[in-house]
């Protein structure tokens, strides 16, 4: 599994735009395009000019969810989606942060023009890597800047009798019966709930 700083520093390098989703005054999703100027250990900085209604929704709300995802088609595809709290860090950073991404300065050529913008950073949350390139699949979850580690997907339970039910309809075949305890793979897992549904001990329990 790769590092939490590997995972965001490749949502920025190798991805760099993602979409977006804020919330309105209405509680429901705006989308936009965001990209991603930097990273650290503790989370993503990106920009956005004050007079945006992005701009608005983030200092309303302070939270913000994003995907983005490489690769030329659904197959080859990775993808890098994360959730969490944000905040205006102001324009400090603004320079390191046009210096690094040096396209931005077409966008707002002149000193003045920059004035408009200002630097916020997604400072704790939650993610996921999926990787559709692999067979099986392949995904992890990760927490950073000091959020709670949430897991998700289905586990199997002590209710289990070892049936193997479950192994017929599962997409991805991770589902591990060769210790005495029967497991799913969680780093293959698609989460589509097949053996929960199937299983004539409900036996198989939702994680989150």
């Amino acid at each position: 599994m790769m590092p939490i700083i590997n995972f965001l520093k490749y949502l920025q390098t190798e991805i760099h735009t993602a979409v977006a989703a804020t919330a309105d005054d209405n509680g429901l999703p705006i989308t936009c395009a965001v990209d991603i100027m930097d990273s650290d250990e503790n989370g993503l900085y990106f920009l956005t000019a004050k007079g945006k209604g992005f701009y608005t929704r983030l200092k309303k709300h302070g939270y913000i969810s994003m995907t983005g995802i490489k690769g030329r088609d659904t197959m080859s595809s990775r993808t890098i989606s994360v959730r969490g709290k944000v905040r205006e860090e102001g324009t400090a950073l603004l320079p390191r942060l046009l210096e690094k991404n040096p396209y931005m300065n077409e966008i707002y050529p002149t000193v003045e023009s920059q004035k408009a913008l200002t630097v916020f950073k997604l400072y704790e949350g939650n993610g996921e890597w999926f990787d559709l390139s692999k067979k099986p699949i392949v995904r992890h979850s990760f927490a950073f800047g000091g959020a709670e580690h949430k897991k998700t997907g289905y586990l199997i339970t002590e209710a289990c009798s070892g049936c193997k039910i479950c192994e017929d309809v599962c997409p991805q075949g991770c589902i591990d019966f060769s210790a005495t305890k029967a497991r799913i793979r969680q780093e293959n897992c698609l989460h589509c709930g097949s053996c929960m549904n199937i299983c004539p001990q409900k036996a198989v329990v939702r994680a989150e």
